[in-house]
């Protein structure tokens, strides 16, 4: 049951950093219609979620209540894969194709880039 509430409450926190962090994004991209704040929230949540496995993975710092609330909780309810669909639909429906695409290439080069650099900073220190 306490992992149950640790990923609650991780989920709670990490959904509320989201919105801050979105707000503050838009607020620096003068509210463009492109995605801008999902697309950092997703690019910090995995550059966040390579460095805490790799940390993980080479010194077994996490058990498995902190792991559900880091990764399960805080960082599932901080990435927003569900909006970045939505808003890419939404992108191609209003025919701006163009953008749509640019969107799903920069979610995942970027995304998957940052994880990659997240594990491979994990291992450096």
């Amino acid at each position: 049951m306490m992992v149950v509430l640790l990923v609650g409450s991780g989920g709670f926190l990490g959904s509320a950093i989201r919105y801050l962090v979105g707000q503050w994004v838009l607020g620096l991209s003068g509210n463009s219609s492109f995605p801008y704040g999902t697309l950092a929230v997703n690019v910090l949540g995995c550059l966040a979620i390579g460095i805490l496995n790799g940390v993980a993975e080479t010194r077994g710092v996490f058990n498995a209540e902190i792991r559900g609330l880091l990764f399960i909780g805080l960082l599932g309810g901080f990435t927003t894969f569900s909006s970045f669909s939505y808003e890419t639909l939404t992108l191609a429906r209003d025919g701006q194709v163009l953008p749509a695409f640019l969107n799903v290439v920069l979610q995942m080069a970027l995304c998957l880039g940052a994880v990659w650099a997240g594990y491979r900073l994990s291992h450096v220190a």
